[in-house]
């Protein structure tokens, strides 16, 4: 079976920058994005549009974000009236000629696909002159695709002249089903208008799947709903995906979620990378050995937030990912004798980048046992070697109580030096003495001495 890769639309972060989006979806652990192009994301055409385009394409490398263009902006193409003109209304050439400028954005972007529709039919067009429209048109997209070498993913969208997959399917067959042009599937719409399910629906299109959209709804309703709220059997439609060998990206479609997109992207990448979750406990159970591959993977499929809100670094209570690497190191440490967890142990923190390291270090409290303490605090002690904020705080958590009163107190007072809040020190009111608080008026005597600030934490500590 195919491994999913997610996404999320960024019509559904429309107050938000485009670059802030982009960061926000990739810390949640998101593969990719669906770029809807439009006058305030990536809009294709402005005068700066090339440069526009190379600083996006940077991002995104940067944030590891694969990429698929949108093209259902509301009013990107007239002011007055919604989604005007489409492929088969008046004026369509207009959208012949925005489709085509998408594709080069697309080219030049490295995206996988352009996603696009047909349009609602004017009561005054009749079909004939609909059907020829949409024809033609979509003819230009597709010569245009195949000069850029770009993928073109045709929609079927309730109340449209393309609605349901039989409708696309069908002028794919009238183009001579081209190559460059395949289908998109919003699974949401499969619950509203189709007949079969939507993982009857992906099982179908199978090889000309070239784009996912997921989102939920209920049966003759086009309104796009977070998972749950409506009749899609998402684990049922995302083994058929895996199944089919489905490659591209599957991307969450709530473009009326915009007012709380951060909560919303985050609930939806929870119910949907629950399955990987619970995969990789299994296989770490299963097989020992696999945790070298899977602990590297946690932060792509879990995301990389923090677990409180409130602590935007996760310097306190960590993050997500962190949160999950220490299910499978707790898996791991039920199949395995204490002498092989140790190696482990010691193997993901020396080989692994600094996230995981972090987990390995957030973990330690849970497998508090007297075979492990002499690795754990080998582990500790490297850490607060470090100048990373985040490994010190780790290293100075809960497991931080085998470290000697020494070394414990100058792990507090790296703290400080580095601006890890002492509120992620475990035990530090029990375990202050006078010593440290000698320490910590040295600490303070020397900045004020250099004109520098003395942090809050080591005052209230003194008051204390």
């Amino acid at each position: 079976m195919t491994a999913l890769r997610f996404g999320y639309g960024t019509n559904g972060f429309a107050h938000h920058r485009l670059d802030d989006a982009l960061r926000l979806i990739a810390d949640l652990g998101y593969d990719g994005v669906a770029l809807t192009l439009d006058h305030h994301h990536l809009d294709p055409f402005a005068p700066d549009l090339a440069e526009q385009v190379r600083r996006v394409r940077g991002v995104l490398e940067r944030l590891e974000l694969s990429v698929v263009v949108e093209t259902g902006a509301r009013y990107l193409l007239d002011p007055h009236v919604k989604h005007h003109p489409t492929l088969v209304s008046d004026g369509s050439e207009r959208r012949v000629d925005f489709l085509r400028r998408a594709v080069r954005v697309a080219a030049d972007l490295g995206s996988e696909v352009v996603s696009f529709w047909s349009g609602i039919r004017p009561s005054d067009v009749d079909e004939e002159t609909a059907v020829r429209r949409l024809v033609d048109g979509t003819s230009q997209v597709v010569e245009e695709a195949a000069r850029c070498g770009v993928v073109l993913g045709l929609e079927p969208e309730p109340g449209m002249a393309v609605d349901t997959v039989d409708a696309a399917l069908a002028v794919c067959a009238r183009l001579g089903d081209p190559e460059p042009l395949g289908i998109t599937l919003d699974v949401g719409h499969c619950v509203a208008v189709e007949q079969d399910t939507a993982a009857g629906c992906v099982r179908r299109l199978r090889n000309r799947l070239v784009h996912v959209q997921l989102d939920d709804m209920r049966p003759g309703v086009h309104e796009h709903l977070e998972f749950g709220e409506g009749e899609l059997d998402l684990a049922w439609t995302l083994d058929a995906l895996a199944e089919a060998g489905f490659t591209g990206l599957a991307a969450v479609e709530l473009p009326r979620h915009g007012h709380a997109a951060p909560q919303v992207a985050r609930r939806a990448i929870d119910a949907l990378r629950r399955p990987w979750v619970a995969e990789a406990l299994a296989s770490v159970r299963r097989e020992p050995a696999s945790i070298s591959t899977l602990f590297p993977a946690v932060g792509r499929h879990v995301g990389r937030g923090p677990v409180d809100q409130e602590d935007p670094d996760g310097l306190v209570h960590g993050t997500v990912d962190d949160q999950a690497r220490g299910r499978l190191l707790h898996a791991l440490a039920g199949g395995v004798d204490p002498a092989r967890l140790a190696e482990e142990l010691r193997a993901l923190y020396r080989y692994g980048d600094d996230a995981e390291r972090r987990g390995v270090l957030r973990a330690l409290p849970g497998l508090d046992r007297a075979e492990l303490i002499a690795t754990g605090l080998e582990l500790v002690r490297d850490a607060l070697r470090t100048n990373d904020i985040r490994l010190v705080a780790a290293a100075m958590g809960p497991f931080a109580r085998h470290l000697d009163d020494h070394a414990w107190r100058h792990g507090v007072l790296k703290c400080l030096f580095t601006g890890v809040p002492l509120t992620a020190v475990a035990g530090l009111r029990r375990r202050a003495d006078d010593e440290l608080r000698r320490m910590v008026a040295d600490f303070a005597a020397e900045r004020r001495a250099a004109g520098r600030d003395v942090p809050d934490d080591a005052l209230a500590l003194l008051e204390a």
